[in-house]
């Protein structure tokens, strides 16, 4: 479980975060929603220590991380993976050597116990016996896998996911949600996604934070969405007529 209280946080005079709080579960997929500009990116990165709040706390599994000096954060951080925007990849380097990234850098494995969890990672992503090509090789969503393959090179057990199914195709990243869910299910990890995908949100949104000018909004479940009537998450979620559509025949069916 992750925690923060009261995070604020600003770039020169302007204030971005205004004393955001929230818990994300283990084992649920926790997902960050809100507009360009709401704070959710800045939030996310203030959660991975890419960026330092100005005030307030991050725990991790009570860990207080704000209050730690950095040989502390680091070994907090080797149960931190992270699937980036543009998935990060190395251009030079093959899958194999891609995925064992984090392995060579945090674990004292052998080269026969690195291959072995990179070809185990690879199975649960269903990228078997690509260990050889190269990210210039591999389509987008194949790309998305590799990454997912990283983040849980090192067993972590906090997954961040900024944007993951950006670039993608709605069946491809309909396979993306379903892996990200899959595995948070399976190893119980404390997932955080940050997206403004509506179909993600409806689809593995087992806990969802709107984050609206700088403020946590509203927080609740896929399910609870749909009763949204008025107000800004109303006007940010239905701006889509996928969801507009899903939420009368929801109406009619509960009126039969």
């Amino acid at each position: 479980m992750i925690e923060i209280k009261n995070i604020t946080k600003s770039f020169g005079t302007a204030q971005v975060l205004k004393g955001v709080s929230a818990t994300f579960e283990s084992g649920k997929c926790n997902l960050i929603i809100g507009k360009s500009g709401s704070g959710k990116t800045v939030t996310l990165k203030c959660m991975v220590g890419l960026l330092e709040p100005d005030s307030g706390y991050i725990l991790f599994d009570g860990r207080n991380i704000t209050e730690m000096k950095f040989n502390e954060r680091k070994e907090v951080r080797k149960e931190i993976g992270m699937l980036f925007q543009g998935t990060a990849l190395f251009d030079s380097l093959s899958v194999q050597e891609n995925v064992s990234f984090p392995l060579d850098m945090f674990s004292n494995m052998s080269a026969e116990e690195k291959l072995d969890r990179v070809n185990f990672c690879l199975g649960r992503v269903n990228l078997v016996n690509t260990n050889k090509k190269y990210p210039g090789e591999l389509s987008g969503g194949m790309k998305k896998r590799v990454g997912i393959a990283r983040a849980i090179v090192m067993n972590p057990k906090y997954l961040f996911c900024d944007e993951p199914n950006s670039g993608l195709d709605p069946k491809t990243s309909i396979v993306i949600d379903h892996l990200i869910q899959e595995i948070t299910e399976e190893y119980n990890i404390t997932t955080v996604v940050n997206t403004h995908d509506m179909n993600s949100v409806m689809g593995i949104g087992d806990k969802v934070i709107f984050i609206h000018e700088g403020s946590k909004y509203w927080e609740g479940t896929n399910k609870d969405i749909l009763k949204i009537t008025d107000g800004e998450l109303f006007d940010f979620i239905f701006a889509s007529d996928f969801l507009k559509d899903l939420r009368l025949r929801a109406h009619f069916e509960n009126d039969k």
